[in-house]
């Protein structure tokens, strides 16, 4: 199966420090994976690499056959790949609805506001905010927030949804509901990569994870191999973890 996307050595440069070094990765249609490591490891910078906000330094990055690492931000998402931020931001003044139908027409190729207003009502609908469409968005919770960075995204028709940190914040029983909504997009057959903190998250939610240590990928693996990686365990999960595990597998 050809890779949906792939990055052939990306690496990214800030001055003289250096945030990505020579990653190297695919991802295949269907696919939710998972992207860890510590905190200033790199992953919100990849994210914003292959979204276009900051270029790769050196290094390839294509998308169904063809070079995107030179595109700018509103080209890459007008070609399916979309993403959320860690720090959900909405157009405050404006509404639910009008925020998603921002969206839609943003990198959608829709140019009427009537079916703007339809396909976001049914991204609302989708993610359960249809009643508050006409609430200014300020108003909303953190959690329906986040809900709402998602309705956004998928208003762009992605193929490609990159998740930042989107259960950040939330309460226990609000990440389960988000995880809900991960999984009833990734069955529509978008490719998700999510951020994520919470490792029983990922572990639960990913059929693979990559990790991330001071810019270099250091595993790319399935989740259960992911978790007992000693370099992993050394870099991300700690001394602690590494004793339990040792104990159990013992």
């Amino acid at each position: 199966m050809s890779a949906l996307l792939e990055l052939r050595n990306v690496s990214r440069s800030f001055g003289g420090i250096h945030a990505i070094r020579n990653v190297s990765l695919t991802l295949q249609p269907g696919q939710i994976v998972g992207l860890i490591g510590p905190n200033g490891a790199g992953k919100s910078t990849l994210v914003n690499i292959i979204t276009g906000v900051h270029p790769a330094t050196s290094g390839t990055i294509v998308h169904k056959g063809e070079r995107i690492d030179r595109l700018k931000p509103f080209q890459i998402s007008a070609r399916g790949i979309a993403r959320t931020f860690q720090v959900v931001q909405p157009f405050p003044s404006m509404t639910v609805i009008q925020n998603v139908m921002a969206g839609a027409m943003f990198a959608a190729n829709i140019r009427s506001m009537d079916e703007a207003r339809s396909v976001a009502m049914e991204h609302l609908t989708f993610t359960g905010l249809a009643a508050m469409a006409d609430r200014p968005a300020e108003q909303l919770t953190l959690a329906n927030r986040k809900r709402l960075e998602l309705a956004k995204s998928l208003a762009m028709n992605p193929h490609i949804l990159m998740l930042d940190e989107v259960n950040a914040g939330l309460n226990t029983s609000e990440v389960e509901q988000a995880l809900d909504l991960i999984r009833a997009i990734a069955a529509r057959g978008i490719s998700i990569v999510i951020i994520e903190h919470l490792l029983k998250v990922v572990t639960g939610l990913c059929s693979r994870i990559i990790v991330l240590h001071h810019g270099e990928l250091i595993a790319d693996d399935p989740a259960a191999d992911v978790i007992k990686d000693p370099r992993v365990i050394e870099a991300y999960l700690g001394s602690k973890f590494a004793q339990r595990q040792m104990v159990r597998h013992g």
